[in-house]
Formats: structure tokens, sequence, C-alpha cells
């Protein structure tokens, strides 16, 4: 599996998007991350203690799938991606 890393994609085998949609996996996953955030929140963890927990085990999630280079190499490129508001929610009320 090590060096297939696809940066705009996240790679999943075709059994598994054969099941759900790839599309369909990455909005369930969003919604269990976000549900995890709000049980931290509300069980009193800071969300910046939270999103810096979760940023590390994702990074080490994809470092052991994919490798150093291949996850150094799709890294490089967020500064540009945070910059542009690909990451900025507008919230409401």
């Amino acid at each position: 599996m090590s060096g297939q890393f696809e940066t705009s994609e996240f790679h999943v085998p075709a059994e598994e998007a054969a099941e759900r949609g790839v599309a369909e996996q990455k909005q369930f996953a969003l919604q269990l991350m976000m549900e995890a955030f709000a049980e931290g929140e509300l069980d009193g963890v800071d969300p910046d203690c939270l999103a810096q927990a979760a940023l590390f085990t994702a990074l080490k999630e994809f470092v052991q799938a994919y490798g150093e280079e291949a996850v150094g190499k799709f890294t490089d490129g967020l500064s540009r991606r945070i910059l542009n508001g690909e990451f900025t929610v507008q919230r409401h009320g």
C-alpha cells in the first residue's frame, strides 16, 4: 500500500468502494469526527487540544499507510489550500 497516496482523493480498495461510495464514506467519517469533537468539548476538552490530537492521529495514520515521503508531498500543499479558504466553514449564529 505504501506509495499510493493521492492528494485530491484518498485511495480506497475497490471492494470497500463497492460497499459504500467513496463520497459517502468520507461524509460518514466527517460526521463521526464532528460527533467525537462535540463529545470531547462536552467532556471539557479544549477544542485546540482536540484539533491537535486529530491532526497528529491523521498524519500518523497516513505515514503508516503511505510512508513519510508521500505524506510530506501531500502536506506541502496544505498551506495553499488553507489560504484559499478550502477549510473555512461559515458559522451561523
